[in-house]
């Protein structure tokens, strides 16, 4: 009910401590006056959905960069914004909760009442929903005192609708306009901040006043791209479950007879799998990204991990520790095709009862050989997005089916001459959800509330805020603002030799095959499989040792691109001030020179290739 949300919580000795802490500011941030420094015009980083997102995003694409700056920053063309005239703010959670989420209502309050007391922050109650019915809850420091540092959403309440359809989209508008409202602040992953790049765009086409800023927060961490380090709520989700992961690696290697398959969050890729792998050191992780690339079959998997059962158990070891994202079993391409054709089935009308009738012959086969629990998984309705309800598959119970199949087939045929196999399941989707935030995403969600609002002051619509440099203390932390549009990418779907475009989105960013972090995954592969050198961080901690510990993939990878595009700039800037009129004949050759060798390998590397990719 509307009446249970802001109410105070009833908080533990711990809660309290926690609601106490107050996260640091980084130093271009703190204090009443902050510089914004505005870059270059952005560009899409695919050239070939350039066109596309233009058209479509026509008063949001192409806006600049911000940095956002400390007072005495020796920046000629930063500007002050010394106007903070009093704000009418709204904010809305979107999506799945992420901890960390309410800190960023708190950096976002704070920064709003610093500048101008009179300012006001209205919460939506129910999430999109209380958007569109336009159910507000007046936020303050008082109402908020119980929610600081907490997990959840449930100050506010969410849905995980998207912002999508006409009526929709409508709604909002009519909702920002009947409140008021000089901005709206969008909380969420790829999918809501996908809707607040088009609402923005909408806003502006409309000559709506109200400005719309995202947020990146999203527990499956795959809000990424050359902007985005890394999402909030992300370093939380994978600390609380390798713990869970570790305590039952240390079950598996006391009891020395089972083989535990757990499933953890993380649809369309595996960044949660693969962190809290190289956090807790199981013996296998099977990634999403992995399948879809060799396109393995859900019997090549099945055959992958019969086949390690029997090295360990060579090695009198019957136990084991196995990891996979939920998102998995759409990775499998004959499974694919099979939902493919029941989703099908339901957009027509025909009850589940009567699909598997109606299924093509090599899809009814595959249908009828899986065991009956995942048959009736596989004929839920598909979500909004048409992927499958893949929290409600148990990928982890049929990979366990079908290993203990083939493994009871080998002993009895006497290829493998070790234990019975056993196996025991678990699905990590919703213990870490509501977990109290680490300090990592404390800090960062408080930070980016703050940035949100300095979006606001400085007039930007359709922006995401940014934090990078994030491998580093607080204090070096680059603070700023891209255009959503500048994050987007146009799909390309191939049918019967028929290429189509969809319409330009932020799509999940899978992991990097080619990166530093699976990298270092594979170089640990053999020594996990056979070595059993579980790992156990231990519970999250706040203070001493573990408590500054951040994500193991945003350590390992070499980011910081907003830092690199600031240093690139200043490099122009001493290139115009040395080669000026009047300078010396060999100094404008050598800038010529060393020019024109730099823009021919710069559009070599940026040029499409026929195939859909860059030439390099």
């Amino acid at each position: 009910m509307d009446s249970d949300y802001g109410i105070a919580r009833e908080l533990s000795d711990l809660q309290k401590l926690r609601s106490q802490y107050k996260p640091e500011l980084p130093p271009c941030l703190q204090g009443t006056t902050v510089r914004v420094e505005f870059g270059d015009a952005t560009t899409a980083a695919d050239p070939t959905g350039a066109h596309t997102i233009s058209r479509a995003f026509p008063h949001t694409y192409g806006q600049p960069i911000a940095h956002f700056l400390r007072a005495t920053a020796k920046v000629p063309d930063a500007q002050i914004i010394s106007e903070h005239p009093a704000l009418r703010v709204g904010v809305v959670f979107c999506g799945r909760q992420s901890p960390g989420g309410h800190n960023v209502i708190w950096g976002l309050l704070e920064a709003l009442k610093v500048h101008n007391p009179k300012s006001i922050l209205l919460g939506f109650l129910g999430g999109s929903q209380g958007l569109f019915a336009q159910k507000t809850l007046e936020l303050s420091d008082e109402i908020l005192a119980t929610y600081k540092n907490q997990g959840g959403y449930d100050l506010l309440g969410r849905t995980q609708d998207q912002i999508k359809t006409t009526e929709q989209v409508n709604a909002a508008l009519n909702a920002c306009t009947t409140l008021k409202l000089d901005a709206l602040v969008i909380i969420g992953g790829v999918t809501s901040n996908t809707d607040a790049a088009q609402l923005a765009e909408t806003f502006a086409e409309r000559n709506c006043p109200t400005k719309v800023v995202g947020i990146p927060v999203t527990l499956n961490g795959d809000l990424k791209n050359q902007f985005v380090e890394t999402n909030v709520g992300f370093d939380t989700i994978c600390k609380v479950n390798s713990q869970l992961i570790s305590n039952v690696a240390t079950d598996a290697l006391s009891a020395e007879k089972y083989y535990y398959f757990i499933r953890l969050m993380g649809r369309k890729a595996s960044h949660v799998a693969l962190e809290c792998t190289l956090q807790s050191h199981p013996n296998m992780v099977i990634l999403t990204e992995e399948v879809a690339d060799s396109k393995l079959t859900l019997f090549d998997i099945t055959k992958q991990i019969c086949d390690a059962v029997q090295a360990r158990g060579e090695q009198d070891k019957h136990h084991g520790v196995i990891l996979l994202p939920e998102g998995l079993i759409e990775s499998f391409p004959e499974v694919y095709a099979l939902l493919q054709e029941i989703h099908g089935l339901l957009r027509q009308g025909v009850s589940a009862d009567n699909i598997s009738a109606q299924l093509s012959p090599w899809a009814s086969a595959l249908f009828e050989f899986l065991p009956p629990f995942i048959r009736k998984q596989l004929l839920l309705h598909p979500e909004s997005d048409d992927s499958a309800q893949l929290s409600q598959i148990e990928t982890e119970k049929l990979l366990a089916h079908l290993v203990e199949a083939e493994m009871n087939k080998r002993l009895k045929e006497g290829t493998y001459k070790g234990k019975k196999f056993n196996a025991i399941c678990h699905f990590f989707g919703y213990q870490a959800r509501g977990s109290l935030p680490s300090k990592f995403d404390c800090d960062y969600a408080y930070v980016l509330g703050h940035i949100a609002y300095h979006i606001i002051a400085a007039g930007l619509n359709g922006y995401l805020a940014t934090v990078t440099n994030l491998k580093n203390p607080v204090n070096k932390w680059r603070c700023g603002a891209a255009p959503i549009t500048a994050m987007m990418t146009v799909k390309r779907y191939g049918r019967h030799g028929v290429s189509t475009s969809g319409k330009p989105a932020l799509h999940p960013a899978t992991v990097d095959l080619k990166g530093k972090t699976y990298e270092l995954l594979r170089q640990n592969a053999s020594k996990f499989l056979m070595d059993d050198v579980y790992r156990n961080p231990g519970p999250l901690q706040f203070e001493g040792p573990g408590a500054d510990a951040k994500p193991v993939t945003l350590c390992v990878e070499d980011q910081d691109y907003m830092g690199r595009i600031k240093h690139l700039q200043e490099y122009l800037d001493k290139v115009r001030s040395i080669v000026k009129p009047g300078c010396s004949q060999d100094v404008l050759k050598a800038a010529l020179c060393s020019m024109a060798s730099v823009t021919e390998i710069l559009s070599i590397i940026s040029t499409p290739s026929p195939s859909g990719g860059n030439s390099l």
